[in-house]
């Protein structure tokens, strides 16, 4: 049976979202090896600016990803009308339905995103805390996502978003 129109939009937001989270994780996982101190936040070499770059740039992508592209497109693939929906209520329609742990919690995610992604403090201690702040809330969204991974194997086993595991 051919997948549904929804079924494939929502298998493209999936990947997108995953490719994010991969890279994500590594850049996580090398700024843990690395543990930059707020004293030398000051001065970064280019390989520090780098990492610190790529953990930005895939934390915001993935922030703006899932609730722009994949959330919308769950609650499209179950039958949802999104079309006026405007971006709180599809977070607190996904709670309802128990594929978000909490669209109050996931706001404050975003909070800490747009804090991150826009705001410039001016003392470097005020942007390593920022930057902490991001760190904690992309390990939060990294656990969101592992539980909308979840639901959409349980829900979508055996579609082309998510065939079945071999037992």
């Amino acid at each position: 049976m051919k997948p549904s129109p929804e079924i494939l939009a929502l298998a493209q937001a999936h990947a997108l979202c995953q490719g994010h989270l991969d890279a994500l994780h590594d850049a996580l996982n090398d700024m843990q090896q690395r543990a930059l101190s707020a004293s030398e936040y000051t001065h970064l070499s280019k390989t520090d600016r780098r990492l610190l770059d790529q953990f930005a740039y895939r934390y915001t992508r993935l922030q703006d990803d899932m609730g722009a592209r994949l959330m919308p497109t769950i609650l499209r693939a179950l039958g949802e009308d999104v079309a006026a929906m405007p971006a709180f209520d599809r977070f607190a329609r996904l709670e309802q339905l128990g594929w978000l742990p909490s669209a109050d919690d996931w706001n404050v995610l975003r909070q800490i995103r747009n804090q991150f992604a826009h705001d410039y403090p001016d003392t470097v201690n005020e942007r390593f805390e920022r930057l902490q702040a991001a760190i904690g809330a992309a390990q939060q969204m990294i656990a969101v996502m592992a539980q909308i991974e979840g639901k959409i194997r349980q829900r979508f086993s055996g579609s082309a978003l998510a065939p079945a595991d071999p037992a």
